[in-house]
């Protein structure tokens, strides 16, 4: 059966498109205040004398505290204005990431990375939430598109300059960055948004953790969540070890890392609406499955380098973040369609909490394949996380395909009623 193109495009209000910037803008600072970990794990491990495992306890700090976060607000996520639920969760995570910057010694530093993700790993949740209640499913390709564009923005803009301020002022500086930025959006948020109640009109009277277990007892559900992990481990493995493999594996000094950061993500801003576009008039999983094998084949190539010229590297860079890049819309898309709508907010916080634990397990798991025996080595290893992301994508790929069809099937039978 051919997959039919969507033959029209509904237009976006003005409002809509307020809330396309607030939450891409939203995204930005969370997405930037989580990814800044991994340009400044070089600076961090030679500050703070760090094994690759105890960074990757640092990373996975956030990670961790996200997803039991996620897991103890699913419950209530549909039981509120998701307005003031973001404004609260954001405003903490605020606060947190100012903490992070005043952070001196690692056990303060793992402490605040806690604090921070206890607030900021619902943000993206709800974000979700928000997105599903306010925009049409034929809608939400584009949105996500732009929405997750905060990716792209966070490495042209956030992370060279965050890199650029940490070489003068230390790794502190960038989280101060951050904090400054996301005073101004909770602001944003407080006198511009509208309340977002439209589903609680549709909510039953079941209480809290009855409507968390109600969720996770779903088996279309399950497999969603299933999904979304293996999603999550490819990604997480590899990243937070990526400054320091350029910088002591590559060659690459701390300023061109900034320009190889800026460059991958001049492509994903490039990128992203493209696929989203493309997910709105094709079929999701042939996009997911096409970007899946090349961002494989990819991943081998360059976790296998040694010193490289910086536009060789560049190139495989890009080439690498063009296939997961392409993966995160056509995904993201299905599983937003899954959940029913008095559902949405507990399977987004469900959803959002299993992704950020499943990248903390992989940030240790990397941590403790990956060794450096000294500041000045090479790591080693790193090529074998490479091997163990392609088989857990091989396996992603399998269960995504189990989505899109109960997506079909949820949607077959709608047009049947």
């Amino acid at each position: 059966m051919k997959p039919q193109a969507t033959t029209t495009t509904l237009p976006l209000t003005s409002y809509q498109k307020f809330i396309i910037f607030i939450l891409a803008i939203t995204q930005f600072s969370v997405i930037l205040d989580f990814m800044v970990m991994s340009p400044l794990g070089d600076m961090l491990m030679k500050s703070m004398d760090l094994q690759p495992r105890q960074f990757g306890i640092a990373v996975s700090a956030y990670a961790f505290s996200a997803g039991v976060s996620g897991l103890l607000t699913a419950g209530f996520a549909d039981k509120f204005d998701l307005k003031k639920l973001l404004l609260f969760f954001y405003t903490g995570f605020v606060i947190a990431t100012f903490f992070c910057g005043m952070a001196h010694t690692y056990p303060l530093l793992v402490t605040a990375r806690i604090i921070t993700g206890l607030f900021g790993g619902v943000i993206g949740s709800i974000s979700m939430a928000i997105i599903t209640d306010l925009f049409a499913p034929e809608q939400r390709g584009r949105v996500l598109g732009f929405v997750q564009m905060g990716f792209g923005a966070s490495q042209v803009l956030g992370i060279p300059i965050s890199l650029h301020i940490a070489n003068l002022w230390g790794w502190q500086a960038p989280f101060l960055m951050v904090a400054a930025l996301g005073a101004i959006i909770a602001a944003c948020i407080l006198f511009f948004m509208q309340s977002i109640t439209g589903h609680l009109a549709i909510q039953r009277d079941r209480s809290a953790f009855r409507h968390l277990l109600h969720t996770v007892s779903q088996k279309q559900y399950r497999i969603g969540f299933t999904a979304t992990a293996l999603l999550s481990i490819g990604g997480f493995m590899m990243m937070p070890f990526s400054s320091a493999f350029a910088i002591n594996n590559l060659g690459i000094n701390t300023t061109q890392l900034e320009q190889l950061f800026m460059v991958a993500g001049i492509a994903s801003l490039v990128i992203m609406p493209f696929i989203g576009r493309l997910s709105d008039k094709m079929d999701k999983f042939t996009i997911f499955t096409i970007a899946s094998v090349w961002m494989m084949i990819m991943v081998v190539i360059y976790t296998n380098l040694s010193i490289t010229p910086l536009w060789q590297v560049m190139i495989l860079n890009v080439l690498m973040m063009m296939g997961i890049m392409s993966r995160m819309i056509p995904s993201t898309a299905l599983a937003t369609s899954l959940p029913e709508i008095q559902d949405r907010g507990a399977f987004m916080s469900i959803n959002s909490s299993l992704q950020q634990i499943a990248g903390g397990v992989a940030a240790v798991v990397g941590g403790m394949i990956v060794t450096q025996q000294s500041k000045a080595h090479p790591l080693e290893h790193y090529n074998t996380l490479g091997w163990v992301v392609c088989g857990v994508t091989l396996l992603c790929i399998f269960m995504v395909y189990r989505v899109s069809v109960l997506v079909k099937q949820k949607a077959a039978a709608r047009q049947q009623m």
